[in-house]
């Protein structure tokens, strides 16, 4: 089984940054299609960036421009830099990690933007 702890939400004000960090076990992070996903409330689940094994990446159209999703495959962690935050951008986010038929999710980290 594949853990991940997410860190780096929190409040902050319009316009500004916050980094998502999504920690993982295990020896196969390498090779993982690894995302970040956000829910609010009333709202469904959606997809905010996607990064492959290879390294290529897609974002919802909402935050591109925005957001950058990046790995580092030795200290087996994947990242979501957030700049220009809107209130649009509260949510949970959430990590996800996908190899093979393999998938596991993060607990969850609270990200605030105020107006």
């Amino acid at each position: 089984q594949v853990q991940l702890v997410e860190s780096g939400g929190g409040l902050v004000q319009a316009g500004g940054s916050l980094r998502l960090s999504c920690a993982a076990s295990g020896n196969i992070f390498r090779f993982a299609t690894l995302g970040w996903y956000r829910q609010a409330p009333g709202k469904q689940r959606e997809l905010v960036a996607i990064i492959t094994s290879g390294g290529s990446t897609t974002y919802v159209d909402s935050v591109k421009g925005r957001f950058t999703i990046s790995r580092d495959n030795p200290e087996n962690t994947v990242y979501l830099q957030m700049n220009s935050l809107k209130p649009e951008d509260t949510a949970v986010y959430y990590c996800k990690f996908t190899w093979a038929s393999l998938s596991f999710w993060g607990q969850g980290t609270q990200v605030t933007v105020s107006s």
